[in-house]
């Protein structure tokens, strides 16, 4: 009588496990988020909130709806990735938690990655629900609907990679309130830069909050940057104005990168 031999089973391929360790880590830290009450409103309730600007203004007019869904998007991309990625690795730093998955097979980039997509999932949600809830409201509908979308996501990755760099100068999670006040400040001064003389809203356009208010008044409204609240761009116009500042957002993105490269730690000082 022939006995069969053990078959060993098959070793996954080195991109399939790094995806599925992420994908692991990914859903552990989800489900982090979503228990905490707190941080579940201010990263999906607090966002969606800019919308009710709307119901004081004109229905149909783009001064309001502009305003709003451009707020909507900077608090999406505030929150859910920049602030909720810097508290989880400065929380986690502290908790040694980083320390003992860098000591497994976990490698760096796996774990950063599944630190950031949680926020940046919520984000790019945010988006996707803003468009039919803005759409009830009677905002005008989107020029370019997925370069709005293309916007959110580049400018996740970008401030998620600034999130890294701050961490790595923040102690404790207190301290991440000051901390991110100067990120913080790089994407408002673009919000508010329609309101400063042309020289200073010249330079404001190279900051993320800049750039990520150019796409969305471009995708969405069919405005360019020196557009009041009258559209000027088609479909075509808005994806050929978006060239300059997708641009500012990667090369913040790279800059964030290699400060953070340089400075991150993984480990509560001594």
């Amino acid at each position: 009588m022939s006995t069969l031999a053990p078959t060993d089973s098959p070793t996954p391929s080195p991109a399939r496990a790094s995806l599925r360790r992420v994908r692991g880590l990914v859903r552990a830290n989800a489900r982090l988020v979503v228990r905490n009450r707190l941080t579940l409103s201010y990263a999906v309730v607090l966002p969606l909130l800019p919308l009710l600007l709307v119901l004081g203004g004109d229905r149909g007019a783009i001064g309001p709806g502009a305003a709003s869904v451009i707020t909507v998007v900077m608090l999406a991309l505030l929150f859910p990735v920049f602030y909720n990625t810097l508290s989880m690795i400065v929380t986690r730093r502290d908790e040694l938690v980083l320390k003992r998955l860098r000591t497994g097979e976990v490698r760096d980039a796996e774990l950063l990655v599944s630190l950031a997509a949680p926020g940046a999932i919520i984000a790019m949600l945010i988006g996707l629900v803003t468009i039919p809830a803005a759409l009830a409201l009677g905002v005008p509908a989107p020029q370019a609907p997925v370069l709005y979308l293309l916007t959110i996501a580049v400018a996740s990755v970008t401030l998620a990679t600034l999130a890294f760099w701050t961490a790595a100068w923040t102690r404790n999670a207190e301290a991440a309130q000051l901390t991110s006040m100067p990120v913080m400040a790089l994407l408002v001064a673009g919000q508010l830069a329609v309101g400063f003389p042309d020289e200073v809203r010249r330079w404001i356009a190279y900051t993320p909050g800049g750039a990520v208010t150019d796409l969305v008044r471009g995708s969405w409204f069919g405005l360019g940057p020196d557009d009041g609240v009258d559209p000027t761009l088609d479909t075509l116009g808005a994806w050929a104005g978006a060239g300059v500042p997708l641009l500012v957002l990667v090369a913040w993105t790279l800059l964030g990168g290699w400060l953070a490269a340089r400075s991150m730690r993984w480990e509560p000082r001594a």
